[in-house]
């Protein structure tokens, strides 16, 4: 089920999130939310952090569009230890290469993002691979 609702941007471009979605997502005052901005398709997506101790990263791929490019990366990402909050992909040169934004958890990674991005560039599917820390 998804809900829609209005919400108006105050002066310091705040927003409120109605208590319908707050209560269907189980957003809670204090919680950690990531906030995902799109300025090509005009669009922001935000998502609950639900551990507390998470360390939130940003990884930007570019990668063959291929079927099953993606499932490789998702796949070779769980070997890892490193848990997927969002994931956003979208064709950039259709039958050539796509691009994807993954924002992950990496409390249960037992390397450093340096070793995690080698493995990923490592993967044939894959053009590039930057990863950046998001901070609180």
């Amino acid at each position: 089920m998804k809900i829609t609702e209005i919400v108006r941007v105050d002066s310091k471009g705040r927003i409120t999130i109605p208590m319908v979605v707050r209560d269907a997502l189980n957003i809670v005052e204090g919680m950690h939310l990531i906030l995902v901005a799109d300025p090509d398709k005009r669009e922001i997506v935000l998502s609950p952090i639900f551990a507390p101790v998470a360390h939130v990263y940003e990884i930007y791929l570019e990668l063959r569009d291929t079927p099953g490019a993606l499932a490789k990366v998702s796949e070779e990402l769980a070997k890892m230890g490193v848990d997927q909050l969002t994931t956003q992909c979208a064709a950039v040169k259709r039958g050539e290469y796509a691009e994807c934004v993954i924002v992950a958890d990496f409390s249960k990674v037992r390397m450093s993002p340096e070793e995690v991005k080698q493995r990923l560039i490592e993967l044939d599917e894959v053009r590039l691979v930057s990863i950046r820390k998001l901070h609180r």
